[in-house]
């Protein structure tokens, strides 16, 4: 270690909270200080090479040294590093992101908001949901549904939304207009016999009985991300989204994808939304955006809500809402950079290409002892971890047995996000086979000294 790095890290630990981590345990121990990346490699201050296998936060999409994002910024930069969009006021690129984003994004949306991050984005369709129920007289229209450990943001609107209860615990939360309907696990919650199309229609009837039970003329909308990332890369049953679709047409509530994650090629189309059939009414999106080189997001809908927006400013005077950084110069320009390597380098007929490689890698580590079920698209994949997979018996939460194989796997040089006793497997988007060979024999070794640390308990 050198002495910066051991600067940084007694600076780190004396003044910096760090999110959704163990406060006390970092105290102990401190962080793992990274300290520069290229391609899909991070390295640390003790020289490891770790192999990305979770692509940061799920944003890094072209790896961690891309020339022309960083030459678009510093350009970006030098010609105007910052322009408000409040008041009347634009700049080229984000006028020419917006035209973009619309013509790419699935359905009829036309309109489009930019902010921060996916939580703002997240956050400012729950508020135009409400803002325009007001307009169209159905300003009862207030509750929003998210699923039991779907995941949207953690301001406090979002995480109200969000259905993850360690986010929710001594903060006062969730929020009383948010409610939650079924975690659509087949593994985990079928019933015996039972099949994913048989499983999926009693989801949509559990759905349908949370919206009668609520009224269905006070709720806005349902709020979902395609696969669920938040809870541990969670792909959905057979027949699912088109029983959850037409529950929702049946009501005339709202759909909003929520593509922060599966947005830009995660799942081997532009959209999850294309993967899955989804017609939503609502996009948002984040991350690969900007290939993680600047914090953006954006929101987009349709003309019809953009009317009613019009209605109540014309109301008031002004449509109230805003983030100093939306729509930021850099931000756009390098979004718009990350658009134009994505379809040079034919993202998705990459990622189409890989994803046979990594998830066959993927589906051989399904026999595995400590795995009980393995689902994925493209480069994407969710592992259960079982004690006992045909009875469907989970390890004892204290034996933190994911937390286990998660550091197992960085140890070996491999970056992987355990979510419970759930694995994350989601590399950046420009992996080759290579790397992916190397980061699955990394996963398997990791697996291999978790068992040999828990087969005695079994």
């Amino acid at each position: 270690m050198t002495v910066d790095a051991q600067q940084a890290i007694a600076q780190d630990m004396a003044h910096h909270v760090h999110p959704q981590t163990n406060l006390r345990q970092h105290m102990e121990q401190g962080p793992t200080m990274i300290t520069h990346g290229k391609g899909v490699f991070i390295y640390d201050d003790q020289g490891r090479q770790i192999i990305d296998g979770f692509s940061g936060l799920g944003c890094v999409s072209l790896g961690y040294h891309n020339e022309r994002l960083a030459r678009t910024a510093m350009e970006q930069m030098n010609t105007l590093p910052f322009a408000p969009t409040f008041y009347n006021r634009s700049h080229p690129k984000v006028a020419a992101l917006g035209e973009r984003l619309t013509k790419l994004a699935p359905g009829d949306v036309n309109r489009v908001m930019f902010q921060c991050s996916g939580s703002e984005a997240n956050d400012t369709a729950i508020k135009l949901l409400w803002y325009t129920n007001t307009a169209k007289g159905e300003p009862n229209r207030r509750k929003i549904i998210g699923r039991t450990r779907g995941y949207h943001g953690n301001t406090i609107a979002t995480v109200s939304l969000s259905g993850q209860p360690h986010m929710h615990a001594k903060f006062g939360l969730p929020l009383s207009e948010f409610k939650h309907t079924e975690l659509p696990n087949y593994y985990r919650f079928h019933i015996d016999g039972e099949t994913e199309e048989e499983f999926s229609v009693r989801m949509a009837a559990k759905f349908e009985e949370l919206i009668l039970a609520e009224g269905p003329e006070t709720v806005a909308a349902f709020f979902a991300e395609p696969a669920i990332s938040g809870g541990g890369a969670l792909m959905p049953p057979e027949g699912y989204w088109t029983h959850m679709q037409a529950v929702l047409k049946k009501y005339h509530i709202k759909f909003v994808a929520d593509e922060v994650v599966c947005g830009f090629g995660r799942t081997g189309n532009w959209w999850g939304s294309q993967t899955w059939g989804l017609e939503p009414d609502i996009v948002t999106c984040a991350k690969a955006l900007s290939a993680a080189f600047f914090p953006v997001s954006a929101l987009l809908f349709k003309d019809e809500m953009y009317e009613q927006m019009v209605h109540n400013s014309d109301a008031v005077g002004v449509f109230g809402h805003g983030y100093t950084y939306a729509g930021h110069p850099v931000g756009a320009a390098v979004s718009l950079e990350a658009l134009d390597i994505y379809e040079e380098m034919d993202l998705i007929g990459h990622v189409r290409k890989v994803s046979e490689r990594f998830l066959a890698h993927c589906y051989a580590l399904g026999d595995h002892p400590l795995v009980a079920e393995v689902r994925g698209v493209g480069l994407f994949c969710g592992f259960e971890l079982m004690q006992n997979a045909s009875k469907r018996t989970p390890f004892d939460p204290s034996w933190k047995v994911g937390e286990m194989v998660q550091n197992f796997a960085h140890d070996r040089g491999l970056y992987l996000r355990a979510i419970g006793d759930r694995m994350s497997f989601m590399p950046p988007l420009i992996i080759n086979e290579e790397e992916i060979d190397i980061a699955c024999e990394r996963f398997k070794a990791a697996l291999d000294d978790t068992w040999a640390q828990v087969r005695g308990r079994v």
